[in-house]
């Protein structure tokens, strides 16, 4: 167990006995995760689930998997302090509309950027296309240089069916 709580030689309290003004004894269970010097953490951990609940939760889980569940509670509690309502589930939310607002944008583009290929390619064929059989040679030579198969392969793939999927999702 690390010792982050305390000072060498004096017992300093963590912050969450400080903050339950409470003597801190060796064998604290929030020493360790609550420092002295970080005494916002308890704080709001306190403020959102309490000292008694967050005690059993850290008793029940082994030790080497409190440190993780005191930064999701951190987290969690920091998130309820900002939006009493939803929480972390309201900033997962916020994200996920963004991420869904993005794709659409993407998809925009990627449907410009296929049409701007497809006049690009039929204005320089058409330019090249007369009635003598000369030109006609030219004109399958040009659909068959490389330039043009640049415009057959596409550098992304857009899945329409995904897309509209995604967006309906909530």
């Amino acid at each position: 167990m690390k010792e982050s709580g305390r000072k060498q030689g004096a017992v300093s309290p963590c912050a969450a006995c400080k903050l339950l003004r409470r003597r801190c004894a060796q064998d604290c269970v929030f020493a360790p995760y609550f420092p002295a010097d970080e005494p916002h953490k308890f704080a709001s951990v306190h403020k959102v689930f309490g000292a008694s609940n967050v005690n059993k939760m850290l008793q029940e889980l082994p030790e080497h998997q409190r440190s993780d569940a005191v930064s999701s509670m951190v987290y969690e509690a920091n998130a309820r302090v900002r939006d009493p309502v939803y929480g972390c589930v309201g900033a997962i939310s916020s994200l996920q509309q963004q991420i869904d607002t993005l794709q659409t944008q993407l998809a925009l583009v990627q449907a410009e950027v296929v049409q701007m290929r497809m006049n690009q390619f039929t204005s320089s064929t058409s330019n090249q296309t007369t009635d003598s059989p000369e030109n006609a040679s030219q004109t399958s030579r040009v659909l068959a240089s490389p330039q043009t198969k640049s415009f057959f392969s596409m550098d992304m793939v857009v899945d329409h069916g995904n897309m509209v999927e995604s967006l309906w999702s909530y």
